[in-house]
């Protein structure tokens, strides 16, 4: 169904350009936005289409790409590389997906890259996908509002607009915004790839395209965006630290009066406890104790751990990498292994020493820990909705989903307050809990005996105050974590970016 537009609001025309769009395609959360984002501006009435890349497993989500009848080429360094428009629907609506195929760059096994390496092409890759998108605003002959550009896949789309198709009739009046999903992540090449880009030589200096000696990609968005946001407000304070800003705060805060946060939201589609397919049981607010009950014993039997209803089952889902906290949570699982009956199970794959020492746990702790290496759909719903408690204590996190996952299926988050963790998790304490605002439990600084200390304190409500628990439990469930207001204040945001494209001098 869709929200009537505000009469006083005007349609906007809005091309979303992202290396990755669930469910097509997917590392992180960048897809997930990708995927949602656009459906939900759809709603509000604007007209919305999507650039990706065609990779192979676009054809592998039961929606049909047709390509658009001719090739075009653009220019990459001194060639000519060719491709062509396939156009395909987003899954349960009406938005446009355009996937730029170009077989030789992108029908590959993987996104980025293998076996912990990167693709030694990338920048050539993604330099064609730029400029792939800007030939498909001429062959659509569809001059957007905005592009929606997203972390340094897409970086080069402002730097184009604002040099090399400057005043030209189509692109002339596209104003951009882009969103850093993720700011450790930058796009830095070999300084001679700066060719591949087609740009002048005169923009590689150190207040645009370069970065130490290379070029990054991250930077050139930033620089040249009309502007720019991240996932959440917290997050777009810390990367303008030095602590946070991975080398790049100096720029970031250059362009503070244009740097926002904006939350993401969550799929209602795919994640409600009340429609979820893949659940044991589905429940709602009024019925999660018995639900959860249920799914809880199921996952423990399919999980091989003892179907026992009365001691906190921890789950764990993401990347084993360093910056989900692994450097915490192994020292502190070891020592609750050992002295502790809490269950634990853990979905993700990453760096090697993480997987060795967690296949190492699992096979002294069977009865314990469940360990799945790897990543499965299924599997993850399952533990939101199973688990008691979820555990997050991220080095630092931009947003993060799966918190608010937890909280929308009733599984206490552990986190630590940094970024998008910090914006949804709210500690239990008195004052908190007194007014009702309390949702989970997180911890400042990144040690290990304070993650100790806060699961202490998360464990000891569930057995001991079941109260309490229910509070936290039922306050979080009844929290919009739906994409409906964070597609609002984007909505907002566009709005003020177009009129200063269009206005440069008016104060927003």
């Amino acid at each position: 169904m869709k929200v009537p537009l505000n009469r006083a609001r005007k349609p906007m025309k809005i091309l979303v350009a992202s290396s990755e769009v669930a469910p097509f395609a997917k590392t992180g959360g960048l897809a997930d936005v990708a995927g949602a984002l656009p459906k939900q501006l759809q709603q509000l009435g604007h007209e919305v289409v999507v650039f990706m890349p065609a990779y192979p497993s676009i054809h592998q989500v039961g929606e049909s790409f047709v390509p658009l009848r001719g090739q075009f080429s653009v220019p990459l360094g001194a060639s000519l590389v060719s491709g062509r428009l396939l156009k395909g629907r987003m899954p349960a609506s009406d938005v446009t997906v355009y996937a730029v195929e170009q077989n030789e760059y992108f029908h590959r096994d993987a996104l980025y890259g293998e076996n912990g390496q990167d693709y030694p092409d990338n920048c050539e890759r993604f330099v064609f996908f730029c400029r792939a998108v800007m030939e498909g605003i001429r062959i659509l002959d569809w001059s957007p509002d905005l592009i929606h550009a997203n972390d340094w896949q897409t970086g080069l789309i402002p730097a184009l607009l604002k040099t090399e198709f400057a005043g030209t009739p189509v692109y002339e009046n596209i104003a951009t915004l882009l969103t850093i999903h993720n700011l450790a992540y930058q796009g830095n090449f070999w300084h001679w790839d700066m060719l591949l880009t087609g740009l002048d030589w005169k923009y590689f200096n150190w207040n645009q395209m370069e970065f130490f000696g290379q070029l990054n990609l991250l930077k050139t968005g930033i620089v040249f965006a009309d502007a720019i946001n991240t996932v959440s407000p917290t997050y777009a304070a810390e990367i303008q630290t030095e602590e946070h800003g991975c080398g790049l705060d100096g720029v970031l805060r250059s362009r503070g009066n244009v740097l926002s946060g904006i939350l993401n939201g969550i799929d209602g589609h795919d994640w409600n406890p009340a429609t979820d397919s893949q659940l044991a049981v589905n429940y709602d607010l009024d019925s999660w104790q018995q639900g959860k009950a249920a799914c809880k014993a199921a996952l423990q039997e399919e999980a091989g751990l003892p179907q026992i209803s009365n001691i906190p089952l921890i789950g764990i889902i993401g990347r084993l990498a360093s910056q989900k906290g692994w450097s915490l949570i192994l020292p502190v699982m070891d020592q609750w292994l050992r002295y502790s009956d809490a269950q634990w199970i853990v979905l993700g794959t990453g760096q090697p020493e993480f997987q060795a020492a967690l296949s190492e746990l699992a096979s002294q702790f069977p009865q314990q820990l469940a360990l799945k290496l790897g990543f499965s759909n299924r599997l993850a719903h399952r533990i939101e909705s199973a688990a008691d408690i979820f555990l997050m204590p991220s080095e630092y996190e931009p947003c993060g989903l799966n918190q608010q996952y937890s909280l929308a299926y009733g599984t206490v988050p552990v986190v630590r307050q940094t970024g998008g963790l910090a914006d949804t998790v709210v500690d239990a304490r008195p004052d908190t809990i007194g007014n009702g605002s309390a949702n989970g439990f997180s911890f400042r600084e990144f040690k290990a005996e304070h993650l100790d200390a806060t699961l202490h304190r998360a464990v000891d409500t569930y057995l001991r105050h079941a109260d309490i628990w229910r509070k936290l439990v039922v306050t979080g469930m009844g929290q919009d974590w739906s994409w409906s207001a964070s597609a609002r204040k984007y909505q907002r945001l566009y709005e003020q970016t177009i009129a200063r494209k269009l206005s440069p001098q008016r104060a927003i």
